[in-house]
């Protein structure tokens, strides 16, 4: 214990074999993907973005912070949901090129469940409605009593968030059909239910979770546990600059591809005009060599 913070280590085995298994699961489809020549290798980033995913949802669930945020500061624990929803998540989707889940999307079955899940309205539902209903006062507090509880919690965060980040930044281009228009729009919708519990933490002033213990520092420090939510509430809101982050460069990109449309416009256009040119030259070509041949019939007569 160090100022009060309980810093005790605990074998979340659920949250250590889910970590497992996807690890197994990413080498073997990068191995088994590249036997056959048939897919190129995957970029170092990818890789790189996977091994960060792994090691940041370690960091916040393997370790001693995971019992902070259990026990003692309700910040730790939105510190904990934000890692694993706003950096994790699309760690996650960006380690994934689209011929890895080309296996799966080929299984009919597969493919249908995924195509619902990833449905821009059912992805937002599922992930909003699962993350308030976790921070419903009476479930957060039997998760707060139950470690197993608490692990499904944070792993059911991280698996909604998926869902939640695939109609924008989905490896497969066949589960992700927005236009940019379409996804700025999802992206500034999608978190607004998270938003507005976000300023209840910060502007109500009412603890809706007292089974938190503070650490001895934090109330030596004048705070109390309405601090601990106000500034749990601070940190739910980067999600939100986040999605304001993610809509600038679809607005550019949109920008860009009106641009092309308006360019191959003007190419069809001239090319166009250049065809009716050439048509218009041609038939004057044919009346010139009919008028000329009638003006020597004329004469030979």
């Amino acid at each position: 214990m160090l100022n009060g913070l309980v810093f005790s280590w605990h074998l979340n085995l659920i949250t250590l074999i889910v970590l497992a298994i996807l690890c197994l699961l990413y080498t073997l489809s990068i191995l088994f993907a590249g036997r056959g020549g048939s897919h190129p290798p995957i970029n170092m980033w990818r890789v790189l973005a996977f091994v960060a995913a792994i090691l940041l949802s370690g960091l916040v669930l393997l370790t001693p912070f995971d019992t902070v945020a259990r026990t003692q500061l309700f910040a730790a624990h939105m510190v904990q949901a934000v890692v694993l929803t706003t950096l994790c998540a699309p760690l996650l989707l960006a380690s994934c090129h689209d011929w890895l889940l080309q296996p799966v999307l080929e299984h009919p079955v597969f493919r249908h469940v995924l195509r619902a899940l990833t449905r821009p309205l059912v992805a937002s539902i599922i992930f909003n409605l699962t993350f308030l209903a976790w921070h419903a006062p009476a479930i957060f507090d039997a998760a707060q009593r139950n470690e197993v509880l608490y692990q499904l919690e944070m792993l059911s965060f991280l698996f909604t968030a998926l869902l939640n980040w695939w109609p924008l930044i989905g490896p497969s281009r066949e589960l992700r059909r927005l236009s940019y228009p379409q996804q700025m729009l999802y992206a500034f919708l999608d978190g607004q239910p998270v938003d507005i519990y976000a300023f209840l933490l910060v502007f109500t002033g009412t603890v809706f979770y007292k089974q938190y213990v503070l650490p001895l520092w934090f109330t030596q420090a004048g705070l109390s546990a309405v601090a601990d939510q106000t500034i749990a509430g601070s940190f739910l809101l980067i999600p939100g600059l986040v999605d304001l982050v993610v809509m600038s460069p679809l607005f550019f990109r949109w920008l860009g591809q009106l641009e092309q449309q308006a360019q191959l416009a003007d190419q069809k256009r001239q090319e166009e005009a250049e065809a009716e040119e050439a048509e218009n030259a041609r038939r004057e070509a044919e009346e010139a060599e009919e008028v000329g041949g009638m003006e020597k019939s004329e004469m030979e007569a």
